[in-house]
Formats: C-alpha cells, sequence, structure tokens
C-alpha cells in the first residue's frame, strides 16, 4: 500500500514596497518592474494603494476597482488620512478579493505598491493583517521600506526616521530591507555632518547626538536624543541599502538584497542574463550608486577630502 502525499501549494515570491509619502515607491515599483523584465522574470505590478492616480507602471491589480480614496472621503466625508485607514480596513474585509485577483497570475513575482501613511506600518493593523494573510496564502514577501535621501542632510530628521524604520520592522514583522531612496539627488539636499557609511550602516550615533547637541534649539532635549539613540542601537536592526532607481548596479544590489532577505533564488537564465547585462554596462557612462562611489562624488562637489572626513568622526 502506498501513501501519497498531497503536493505542496506553489510559492509566490515578492516584495511588498511602503515607506512615507514622495519616498518613490511607485518610480521604484516601475524601475524594478523594467529590471526584473529585463532579467526573464515574470513580474506583475500590484496596487495596493487607493490614492495612486495615473500609474506610470503597467498594473496587473488596482485596488481602484474595490475602493478609490476619493470615493470613501466624498461619502464617509473624512480627511485623506482617515480615508486611507478605511480603505485599507475595507480591503481587509475584502480579502477574496484580493484573493481571486492573484490567482491570475500564480506563476509570477509580485510587486505591492502600498500607500505612503506611516501610520498603517507602525501601530495599525490592517496592512500587517494583509501581509499575514498573503503568506498564509505562500507568498514569500520582503518588506522594501524607501526613505527620501536628503534626510541625512538632517541629524534630527535621520534619528526620526531611524525610530520609524525600527517600528515599522518590529510591527509589520516580515523580512525587512530598509532603502535610501533618490541617491543621485542627495550632493543637492546639502552638506552631510559625516560621511555616506555612516548613515547607511547606522555606526555609533553617540556623534550623531553630540552633532545635535551643538544646536542651540536641540541642546534641551539632548537627553531625549540620547535615550532614543541607546534604544535604535540596542535593537541594532536598522541600516540601509543604497538605491538610484537608474543606476543597474544599484538596482542590482537592492534586487539581491531582497532576494537573501525573502529566499528567492537565481535561476541559471536570470543569473546569465544579469550577467550579461552588467558586462555590457562596464563600459557605459553611468554612475555607481554604491555608499563609496557616492560619497567620492559628495565629497567631489564639497571640496572635502578622504582626509576631513576622517576628522569628522
Amino acid at each position: 500500500m502506498t501513501s501519497s502525499n498531497p503536493p505542496k501549494a506553489a510559492l509566490h515570491f515578492g516584495q511588498v514596497v511602503i515607506g512615507p509619502p514622495g519616498s518613490g515607491k511607485t518610480t521604484y515599483c516601475r524601475g524594478m518592474q523594467e529590471f526584473l523584465s529585463h532579467l526573464g522574470r515574470k513580474v506583475v505590478v500590484v496596487n495596493l494603494d487607493p490614492a495612486n492616480e495615473g500609474l506610470p507602471y503597467s498594473c496587473a491589480v488596482d485596488i481602484s476597482e474595490l475602493v478609490t480614496l476619493d470615493d470613501v472621503m466624498d461619502g464617509l466625508k473624512l480627511g485623506p488620512n482617515g480615508g486611507l485607514i478605511y480603505s485599507m480596513e475595507y480591503l481587509e474585509a475584502n480579502l477574496d478579493w484580493l484573493e481571486t485577483k492573484l490567482k491570475y497570475h500564480h506563476d509570477c513575482y509580485f510587486l505591492f505598491d502600498c500607500p505612503g501613511q506611516v501610520e498603517l506600518y507602525t501601530h495599525h493593523n490592517s496592512m500587517k493583517n494583509i501581509f499575514a494573510q498573503l503568506s498564509k496564502w505562500n507568498f514569500r514577501l520582503t518588506a522594501v521600506h524607501l526613505v527620501d535621501s536628503h534626510y541625512c542632510a538632517d541629524p534630527a530628521k535621520f534619528i526620526s526616521v531611524l525610530c520609524t524604520s525600527l517600528s515599522t520592522m518590529l510591527h509589520i514583522e516580515l523580512p525587512h530591507v530598509n532603502v535610501l531612496s533618490k541617491m543621485d539627488l542627495i550632493e543637492q539636499y546639502g552638506k552631510l555632518a559625516f560621511n555616506l557609511d555612516f548613515y547607511t550602516e547606522v555606526l555609533d550615533l553617540t556623534y550623531l547626538v553630540e552633532h545635535l547637541s551643538a544646536d542651540p534649539f536641540f541642546k534641551k532635549f539632548h537627553r531625549l536624543n540620547v535615550k532614543l539613540a541607546e534604544v535604535i542601537q540596542d535593537y541594532s536592526l536598522v541600516s540601509f541599502v543604497p538605491l538610484n532607481v537608474q543606476d543597474k548596479e544599484s538596482m542590482t544590489q537592492v534586487l539581491r538584497t531582497v532576494d537573501k532577505a525573502n529566499g528567492y533564488c537565481f535561476g541559471d537564465l536570470e543569473e546569465r542574463n544579469l550577467q550579461a547585462m552588467m558586462s555590457a554596462a562596464v563600459g557605459a557612462d553611468f554612475q555607481f550608486n554604491a555608499s563609496l562611489s557616492v560619497q567620492e562624488k559628495y565629497m567631489e562637489a564639497t571640496g572635502k577630502t578622504a582626509e576631513d572626513e576622517v576628522m569628522d568622526l
């Protein structure tokens, strides 16, 4: 007598793209969709943001078929924040609609373009519950949390971003990759207090707290900043991957980090396509977006030397 085991349900891999408004989530989804398509990975984008209008990418599933922010605001007399929260609660109550739509793309890699309201990822439960249900449907997802790199130019805002990133990581309970977006513009945001590695690796924050203490406005908040820095460093979870969507090496760095986080493995064909793409780019005129290359450009723009950067630390 032979016993036959039931076939295992297929795994689906993908990314949930989150972050505050203006951090570049929709641009990232468009760029990653094009990048993955060139690698031979069959990819679809799922728009879960009811406020998105005029999407710049090809959208396979769109929440606007179920609910839109304008309809919620008009019908329930809510503001934008309340309308987004209601929309996500409505989606959570109608997950059968989402499941039906996703089944049409069972053999694809998924990019979920999510709303930009920070509260949805720090203490409200709807998005967390939606992600948990996707996991029950055998989705292996990585949360890609985009943060605009201009926050690096303001130490107080950077500490705030670190706290938000940590809170998001702990709340939504997914493999997590924090990304500093718009790195091609970082030299336009002003002088950085430290070299770029300090921000991407989130090194000893006591230097940042001391830098804040030199400002008379923040001096009275010294003890608070010290405690916030201690919380961030005690968890030791937050670090960032720099991203320039227009740079192939930068996109590759982010993709490989994401694929390690959710367990996706390169197939032979995709690996060959990736190697061919990168080898073709060797002679091209494009900006490297890794931390070292961006830092070199920044030093050239500010007239600083590597010795000056060491002295800053």
